[in-house]
């Protein structure tokens, strides 16, 4: 089972994949949104099908409290658009806090993220947000 993970953002859309088991998440880089969706959309199913993902998880933004605000009904508009394109099922996973853990991580590691590797961070909260829903899918 290969999941391919989407951290959607208005700039960049942060990959993240699974290895073939399902057990680790690791950063697969980013796409630059392009300002047409449509375009993006082509591109995330280019992935699914280069990745061979059975399953895309896709993050959702909730606020700390647990409540969806206008980013996480932003996405959710995203994911039925992206439902309908792809052949493989769509779901959302709360996405709270995985950049912060993410960019905390890649500081750790000795790199320190600036604004031009943003697309890094994206990526690696991909991945931190795809461990957790394999993570949580094992239990």
């Amino acid at each position: 089972m290969r999941v391919l993970a989407l951290d959607l953002g208005t700039a960049r859309i942060g990959l993240a994949v699974s290895d073939e088991s399902g057990t680790l998440a690791s950063p697969l880089g980013f796409l630059t949104r392009s300002g047409d969706p449509e375009s993006d959309h082509r591109a995330v199913a280019a992935r699914v099908a280069e990745t061979g993902a059975t399953t895309v998880v896709v993050g959702l933004p909730l606020s700390l409290s647990g409540r969806a605000g206008p980013a996480a009904e932003a996405v959710m508009a995203e994911v039925a658009t992206l439902r309908a394109r792809l052949e493989v099922p769509v779901v959302t996973h709360d996405e709270r806090l995985t950049t912060v853990t993410a960019t905390r991580a890649m500081r750790s590691a000795g790199r320190s993220p600036r604004r031009r590797q943003r697309g890094d961070v994206d990526a690696a909260a991909a991945a931190v947000l795809l461990q957790s829903w394999l993570d949580a899918r094992a239990r």
